[in-house]
């Protein structure tokens, strides 16, 4: 700790972590004209700095420098109680200030649970310049998230990982500017350190000296903080417990920034159009039509940046204007080289898929095939799919753009800002120095926001516009229609039962697009592998169940179909948890068991999973008497270090399934707040159940047929059950919580739908029409 205390202080800081705040973008690089802030809340870029993330101001406030985007999810509020609590200062004495683009900001966790799952040996200390050693066997997805955070600086919000990689790096860089603030007024005092305290940021002695943060900042910043210790969890009076959370005023009462709300001085809009069929091209665009429409200033053609579909921008004077224009434009569309895509034929192919050969196998415990062979009493088998899935976020995809004098100036909602910058050097041809960048909020995420296609469109026609600002946004038919798409899936899940009716086997074999080569090759090209690597999305959810069977086989068949995917909340765990927990139900049918029993005579070496079943059971009143035509489902699962178990209570209303309510067991380790871990299970419910009940994607002759909201439908308010969320105590170090709420929803509710109906749906979006 002592190292490492070292590294957090301010000498430290100077060749390690002072870069991060140096990064910062200061008044003068921004000047006034590109700050997106209400006049009068521009933030305050002075004080006195301790290390890279934590700041005191001269008045005793603390300033985080944030390096995660906060999309609803509450990560500002959860980081800043990090620092609070280590640093005694009421939440809402703490700030925040957009971190640089250091290497110190790398987000580890997330680039973990995201990159290839293969292993390959490396040298894992040569990246770091230390002493060569016997290079060890490492996961390939460890290994370069490694590379990628310590090299590159890459951060990321996504994953469900922020708080996770905050969880000590946070608390330890508080602790050491509390140690070092404790020291400088014990110097200054004269009096011993062990005898001072500290309430609300102010340090006091018995005999009388009182001074809060900012009168002793100056001299702290240069005090070695000697031995750092973190809080104890019982002295802890802010982790754990729920209070407000201090960016919810400025959402309610409209002055909260987002990327559409962004207003600069002689702002113009630009409305994208892109090729209706995916992959393809415009040929020519007959401008002469338009060009004496009210309001227009320009088309701009916009080639397949960050693969994205190519296509043109009309400029003008209001985004409606723009909008007008571009529908108007005549286009002669072409077909992508390759031929229209269409998910149909792509369905059938990753069924046919299926039977060939195994593909990656990601996990292997016993001999699955032998226990096949040798099951006497019968084999049990289902097909399981899933469709394309379209993010759908609340704030339509956007980027504000300036580009002048050489340099270039961003307001973007982004998940991923040190890509936004790259691109939008590559597409200007500046300088990485050169992009100044602010995150605004995010209006949802979910992955989407971890592509950066509309930050280049959006620079590119800046570049046309003579230094003038510009607001490009897409329709919702354009969101839409050109999504990265969580990828169609097929599953195959076979079971061989023993003479004395156990199963003795579990073999599962999955197919569809790898999502982790196709974003490296768009977003990280320098990175990507000149052969395809077995992608751990696209198996995550099933190599790693909780079950003890005692031979099992877990393996993916990595296809390519051409259609553009991307990560979607929850990832490989949205499709996968629907597979293999409806299955789970499956093979309880076959043994005669209540599902919940034949589940709980599996976990025996898995407590955890086992407590989380049973809580969640037992808050649901699982085995009690239910009113008349309603029936329960449940599902477990573990996704991004967290486990869920859901209840779901169901019933049918003029022939649809009508949620009424979903119990949520929660093991997501320490918590930091509770409320927002319920608020995350809430919305992941609604979430998983837009898609569980409407979500699909339909593309012929390479158009997706889905174009807005009555074709693509959201779960309405007056559909939205009731959410429940226990919480299991924990020591542990934080999970998830924004995506593990998603998984087991959908199994669940398919379990309660089959106990309602007898009707096994083992295809998603879950219909009783085509049962």
């Amino acid at each position: 700790m002592k190292r490492r205390a070292w590294l957090f202080t301010a000498a430290g800081a100077a060749g390690a972590l002072l870069v991060g705040w140096s990064a910062l973008p200061a008044r003068s690089r921004l000047g006034s004209a590109a700050q997106p802030w209400p006049a009068g809340a521009e933030p305050d870029l002075t004080g006195v700095v301790f290390n890279g993330w934590i700041k005191i101001k001269a008045d005793g406030g603390v300033v985080l420098a944030m390096p995660r985007s906060e999309m609803g999810q509450g990560v500002h509020t959860a980081l800043a109680m990090l620092v609070a609590e280590e640093l005694d200062v009421p939440l809402a004495r703490v700030s925040i200030e957009q971190a640089g683009a250091d290497t110190i900001y790398g987000n580890v966790a997330m680039l973990v649970g995201s990159l290839p799952f293969h292993p390959l040996e490396v040298d894992d200390y040569a990246a770091e310049g230390a002493p060569r050693v016997r290079p060890t066997k490492v996961r390939l997805g460890e290994w370069m998230a490694g590379k990628l955070a310590r090299e590159l600086g890459i951060n990321a919000t996504g994953g469900s990982s922020s708080v996770a990689d905050a969880w000590e790096v946070l608390r330890t860089a508080a602790a050491t500017a509390r140690a070092s603030l404790l020291g400088a007024a014990s110097l200054d005092w004269k009096l011993p350190v062990d005898e001072l305290s500290i309430s609300k940021g102010v340090i006091s002695h018995p005999s009388g000296p009182s001074a809060h943060y900012g009168e002793l900042a100056k001299f702290a910043a240069a005090t070695p903080p000697g031995e750092v210790t973190l809080k104890s969890p019982k002295a802890w009076t802010l982790i754990g417990r729920s209070p407000p959370r201090p960016d919810l005023p400025a959402k309610v009462n409209g002055t909260a920034v987002f990327g559409l709300d962004v207003r600069l001085p002689g702002m113009l809009y630009a409305a994208v159009r892109l090729c209706p069929m995916l992959g393809g091209s415009a040929g020519a665009i007959h401008t002469g039509a338009v060009q004496a429409l009210p309001g227009f200033e320009r088309l701009v053609r916009l080639p397949a940046y960050a693969g994205s579909t190519a296509g043109f921008a009309v400029v003008g004077k209001t985004w409606w204007q723009a909008q007008q224009a571009a529908l108007a434009v005549p286009v002669d569309w072409q077909q992508r080289p390759a031929g229209p895509l269409d998910s149909a034929r792509i369905g059938q192919a990753l069924e046919a898929a299926l039977d060939g050969e195994d593909g990656h196998t990601f996990y292997e415990k016993g001999d699955a095939g032998k226990a096949e062979a040798a099951a006497t009493t019968r084999k049990i088998e289902a097909l399981y799919s899933a469709p394309y899935l379209a993010h759908a976020t609340l704030e339509p995809m956007n980027c504000t753009a300036q580009v002048k004098d050489g340099k270039v100036w961003l307001w973007a909602p982004t998940q991923v800002p040190q890509m936004a910058v790259a691109v939008a050097a590559r597409v200007a041809r500046v300088g990485l120095e050169d992009v100044h960048l602010t995150v605004t909020l995010l209006g949802g995420g979910f992955g989407r926001r971890l592509e950066v296609d509309c930050v280049a469109q959006a620079v590119r026609v800046a570049v046309e516009c003579a230094g003038r600002p510009v607001q490009l946004i897409w329709s919702r038919e354009e969101d839409t229609m050109h999504d990265f798409y969580r990828p169609m899936q097929r599953a195959r899940l076979r079971a061989a039962v023993d003479a004395d009716g156990r199963v003795s086997s579990l073999y599962i074999r999955s197919a569809g697009d790898a999502i982790t080569p196709r974003w490296l090759e768009r977003n990280l090209p320098a990175l990507a592998a000149p052969v395809e690597t077995p992608d751990k999305s696209a198996g995550e959810g099933l190599f790693d169940l909780p079950y003890g069977f005692a031979s099992q086989k877990m393996s993916h068949v990595a296809t390519r179909s051409g259609v553009p995917v991307g990560y979607w909340r929850s990832v490989g765990h949205s499709h996968n948890a629907f597979f293999s927990e409806s299955f789970m139900d499956e093979l309880a049918l076959d043994a005669g068991q209540d599902p919940l029993v034949f589940r709980r005579s599996l976990l025996e070496e898995a407590p955890r999973h086992l407590a989380v079943l049973n809580l969640a059971a037992a808050k649901a009143g699982w085995g009690t008497a239910l009113p008349a035509g309603r029936a329960r489902g449940l599902a477990l699962h573990e996704s991004f270090g967290s486990i869920v178990a859901q209840v779901v209570e169901v019933s049918l209303q003029n022939g649809a399934p009508r949620m009424h309510r979903v119990v949520c067991a929660v093991d997501c380790g320490t918590v930091v707040h509770p409320g927002i871990v319920a608020q995350q299970m809430e919305g992941a419910v609604v979430f998983a159940l837009s898609a569980a009940l409407y979500g699909q994607i339909d593309i012929e002759e390479g158009v997706v047929r889905q174009k807005n909201f009555p074709q693509y439908a959201m779960l309405g308010l007056a559909q939205a059950p009731v959410v429940e969320t226990y919480l299991v105590p924990s020591e542990r170090a934080p999970g998830g919580a924004g995506e593990p709420g998603v998984p087991p929803l959908a199994p669940a509710l398919a379990n309660a739908l089959f106990s309602l109906v007898g009707k096994r749906l083992r295809s998603l979006p879950l219909s009783l029409d085509t049962a």
